[in-house]
């Protein structure tokens, strides 16, 4: 048998789960088939999830601590920091106005017949202040143990801060970070073996649930979720890159697949964190001191996939109600998905949550989004993995700007070498 790096054994096991599951779906209602999908794929699926996500709060915590230490000066972070959320905020609002300005064109959901016994609700997001105080948290171990991303960041920040403040200490303590980040780094590569399977479950479980009937109804509002999603990342994206970097386009994409499949399979920010860090510093040469801070960032407050899925639901439950949106709710519905964006967990299904709020500020119904909801597990993995590339659009951005990329790392046909089978 011949070997296949990682990135193609991906390919070929969501490739074999898309039509194992699209098949299965023809027999979902037989008992067992109903049990393999929901003992087998289901299980196999989620503990690979889990793997993932076991990984994510020890990796951000210690490559913050490290990537602070690092910097060896606090003032680069704090530039570093305003660099990152203004980037991120900007291209957040750049996805929702292509959203809106693709979604204006096409207009998806005229003329659709809405079935008025359609119901969702959901829970009430926090507002803006309590966001805000909930940044610090009460109780750092309560903020890990819960997953919280932006407290775990300003713990992780002050941390790394002290370390710097504490000298000769800090640098003895900065050695032992130093080693639980590459042993962290060797249990990624442990739980990536299993990746080929996990990813064939996840796939084959979507599809066998939801099969590809559920597109047709919606088909105007799912392709131009699609379209737009892939304007975004392989146009939008890459003139960034070229614009802001001056950087080869066609090697930032090769070496994103990897990372992009496992956002797509998992449909997790979170989880694909551990992915997309060793991704940036082995294959895209960018430093640790970079990386380890713009990512898991950019996983907590950047989601432009999501944006753009808001933009275009927006317009397609205001054509299905027959509601007129005026200028005024396109600049509430760009601002309000861009400031929603911050805070929001990078993990399946949140966009929703999200999407509610936008919907609330503009006065549309949001029981609308149970128009959409059928469909949206698999937009939900599409947008995650535009979210990630954007992660790391920023991060070699960024890394640029500060002097932290190694060009001949990022030029180098690396791809994969470490994951090799």
């Amino acid at each position: 048998m011949f070997k296949k790096n990682l990135t193609q054994q991906i390919l070929i096991a969501m490739l074999f789960g898309g039509i194992v599951g699209g098949i299965l779906n023809f027999w979902v209602e037989i008992t067992a088939i109903h049990w393999l999908i929901n003992n087998v794929l289901q299980v196999i699926g989620q503990v690979f999830v889990r793997l993932l996500s076991m990984l994510v709060v020890p990796l951000v915590f210690v490559s913050l601590v490290c990537g602070v230490a690092a910097l060896g000066d606090i003032g680069k972070l704090g530039r570093l920091g305003g660099k990152a959320l203004l980037f991120y905020l900007a291209t957040t609002a750049v996805a929702i106005s292509l959203a809106l300005a693709t979604a204006t064109v096409v207009a998806p959901g005229q003329g659709y017949h809405l079935e008025t016994h359609l119901t969702y609700s959901v829970n009430t997001p926090p507002s803006i202040a309590q966001t805000i105080i909930e940044l610090v948290p009460n109780n750092p171990i309560q903020a890990m143990a819960q997953g919280q991303m932006l407290p775990l960041i300003i713990f992780s920040l002050l941390f790394g801060i002290a370390l710097l403040m504490a000298q000769d200490v800090g640098e003895r303590v900065a050695k032992v970070f130093n080693d639980l980040n590459e042993i962290n780094l060797q249990i990624v590569v442990i739980v990536m073996k299993f990746a080929p399977i996990g990813v064939f479950c996840l796939v084959s479980k979507t599809f066998a649930v939801e099969g590809f009937g559920a597109i047709k109804p919606l088909l105007d509002y799912f392709l131009v979720v699609i379209v737009t999603l892939l304007i975004h990342a392989f146009i939008v994206y890459p003139l960034l890159l070229k614009w802001l970097a001056g950087l080869d386009i066609g090697v930032f994409l090769r070496k994103m697949h990897r990372v992009q499949i496992f956002a797509f399979s998992t449909a997790s920010s979170n989880a694909t964190i551990p992915v997309n860090i060793e991704n940036a510093e082995k294959n895209l040469g960018v430093n640790n001191s970079v990386a380890a801070f713009t990512i898991p960032l950019g996983a907590t407050i950047n989601m432009d996939g999501t944006a753009i899925m808001q933009g275009v639901a927006t317009l397609f439950i205001a054509n299905v109600y027959s509601i007129h949106l005026t200028s005024g709710d396109y600049v509430t519905v760009i601002l309000t998905a861009t400031l929603a964006s911050i805070g929001t967990a990078g993990v399946p299904g949140v966009g929703l949550v999200m999407l509610a709020m936008v919907l609330k500020q503009v006065g549309l119904p949001v029981e609308g989004i149970a128009l959409i909801i059928g469909i949206d597990r698999l937009l939900d993995m599409l947008r995650t993995a535009v979210n990630v590339t954007g992660d790391a659009v920023a991060t070699v951005i960024l890394a640029k700007s500060e002097s932290a990329l190694d060009s001949q790392v990022y030029l180098a046909n690396n791809n994969d070498n470490h994951a090799t089978s």
